[in-house]
């Protein structure tokens, strides 16, 4: 019951990710949700790997731990990108409007 209560929660949060990611227009919003979409995954990856009451395989949390290590290498290359594309534009998303005030 557990295993479903976690793959629920996950599957909400990565739902609230993948909003976020389609709603916002700053850039710094957009790499918040992947986060939060990533964060859910990893969840659903360690439900997955458990057998019930068990605990989860130790390959799985490797590989989680990596995937985590390089989440968050990911994260601060986008934030770099981020910062060059507002000194290139002054402008904090891609977008060609002017409505940047969301």
């Amino acid at each position: 019951m557990t295993e479903v209560m976690f793959v629920l929660a996950a599957s909400l949060v990565f739902g609230i990710g993948v909003w976020g990611l389609l709603i916002a227009e700053h850039l710094l919003r957009k790499l918040l949700a992947l986060n939060v979409m990533s964060s859910s995954v990893f969840i659903i990856m360690l439900v997955v790997s458990g057998d019930g009451g068990t605990s989860p395989d130790p390959v799985a949390q490797a590989l989680i731990l990596t995937g985590i290590v390089i989440a968050v290498a990911a994260t601060a290359f986008a934030l770099a990108l981020m910062i060059s594309i507002y000194r290139a534009t002054g402008r904090p998303s891609i977008s060609e409007s002017d409505d940047d005030d969301r």
